[in-house]
């Protein structure tokens, strides 16, 4: 099993910076990744990180914008969000799976955190 845990989530002006992390408990997870859901929408993917962070892919709505990191040692993935939009307002989700594969749909992650909000008002 394992345990996912986010921070960092909140309330910030349009064109400003958070960084979310996620701390896993339990066994490591081969591929992690964020994604987001606005209230009474799909939850989307936003990006994912390979086991060793040697591959990442992003959204097109946040690519280079958004940069996903991995801390190995520490079981801790980043999500460091820059240039903040109204509409990256959403509660993001970390999420981990027992695959080697990056995959980008909801359906492929196995553990999901309990989710942050980031609200960007403009």
């Amino acid at each position: 099993q394992v345990q996912l845990v986010e921070s960092g989530g909140g309330l910030v002006q349009a064109g400003g910076s958070l960084r979310l992390s996620c701390a896993a408990s339990g066994r490591s997870s081969y591929v992690m990744g964020w994604f987001r859901q606005v209230q009474g929408q799909e939850r989307e993917f936003v990006a994912i990180i390979s086991q060793f962070g040697g591959s990442t892919r992003y959204a097109d709505s946040v690519k280079g914008r958004f940069t996903i990191s991995r801390d190995y040692a520490k079981n801790t993935v980043y999500l460091q969000m820059n240039s903040l939009k109204p509409e990256d307002t959403a509660v993001y989700y970390c999420a981990a799976r027992n695959s080697p594969l990056l995959g980008s749909r909801v359906g492929e992650y196995d553990y999901w955190g309990q989710g942050t909000q980031v609200t960007v008002s403009s």
